[in-house]
């Protein structure tokens, strides 16, 4: 067991899968997820971001940095992996637990997934501006995590989609949610459906990305979004609160989708599985050898 930290000790505390910072003069949490292995959504890190997201709603907002108390004012969420954002989830344990038709295993999987993301579409209840920062590409699980903050901003070079229908799934842990609200229901279920992997401009010119930015310049881009962002901070704030209350979603309609999706894996027949082998191969040369572009549709 990890030693208790004080809530406000928010940037000492040790994760196995992730790296923090903090920007004092804008009040700028950054969390980098960096893995050794392919960068997928493991168990650990769903630990390592489940506890990070309990820090920031225990310390309410306010953490010591060079001993005196700032308040967190935007959390932006980025990974450290060259070219890589998170490549989905993780396959080859997917693979197992419906081989051997484990559905407890594979909810608290899917559950877990629901925990971490939830926190930041409800902004860990506080005036907190969430982004996500992609500089690589974002597959399956990985994008929904993605599309969980407020604002998304790419480099141009980003892959992106959801590949899962491939293999005859969805993907379910908020992509329907998400992308419905955020762009339309038919849009979401074209992106789901289809398979296919957008480049980032393709899914600026849609809405869903909100900036786009070019090779290099995603940290860049990120800066310069909060340093415009902070003269009209308070509308942006309320207009976020007048969105969730228009439209608003709920941890129980994440539940429920994810319950549909954990459902639907355990019905996939060893065709499917044997496609899905395919794809955790396809994830580990895209991550060993970056530089070659493994054709998903090919996959199947």
């Amino acid at each position: 067991m990890k030693p208790v930290q004080h809530p406000h000790d928010l940037l000492k505390a040790e994760y196995s899968q992730l790296r923090t910072q903090f920007d004092p003069e804008y009040g700028v949490l950054w969390t980098l997820v960096s893995q050794d292995a392919v960068p997928c959504v493991t168990p650990e890190l769903l630990q390592d971001l489940g506890d990070h997201h309990r820090s920031i709603e225990g310390c309410r907002g306010r953490l010591l940095y060079g001993g005196a108390f700032h308040d967190i004012r935007y959390s932006v969420l980025a990974s450290i992996t060259p070219g890589v954002f998170n490549l989905g989830g993780q396959l080859a344990l997917f693979r197992q637990l419906i081989r051997q038709q484990d559905r407890e295993a594979l909810l608290r999987y899917a559950v877990a997934c629901i925990d971490v993301i939830f926190p930041r579409m409800r902004h860990f209840d506080m005036p907190v501006a969430t982004i996500t920062l992609l500089q690589g590409d974002a597959l399956g699980g990985g994008l929904e995590a993605a599309l969980a903050s407020d604002i998304v901003i790419a480099e141009r070079k980003c892959q992106l989609g959801f590949p899962e229908i491939l293999f005859n799934l969805f993907p379910g842990m908020g992509a329907y949610s998400l992308i419905a609200r955020k762009v339309s229901p038919k849009f979401a279920e074209k992106m789901i459906l289809s398979g296919k992997i957008y480049s980032a401009e393709e899914l600026h010119e849609a809405g869903l990305i909100d900036i786009l930015a070019e090779e290099g310049k995603g940290v860049e881009a990120v800066n310069e979004y909060i340093k415009r962002q902070e003269r009209r901070s308070n509308g942006f704030l309320a207009v976020q609160k007048a969105r969730h209350r228009f439209n608003p979603l709920t941890y129980q309609e994440l539940i429920d989708i994810t319950i549909v999706w954990v459902d639907a894996a355990l019905k996939l027949n060893e065709k499917d599985l044997k496609v899905m082998d395919r794809f955790v191969r396809s994830q580990e040369k895209l991550f060993l050898h970056p530089q070659v572009q493994p054709s998903f549709s090919d996959a199947a």
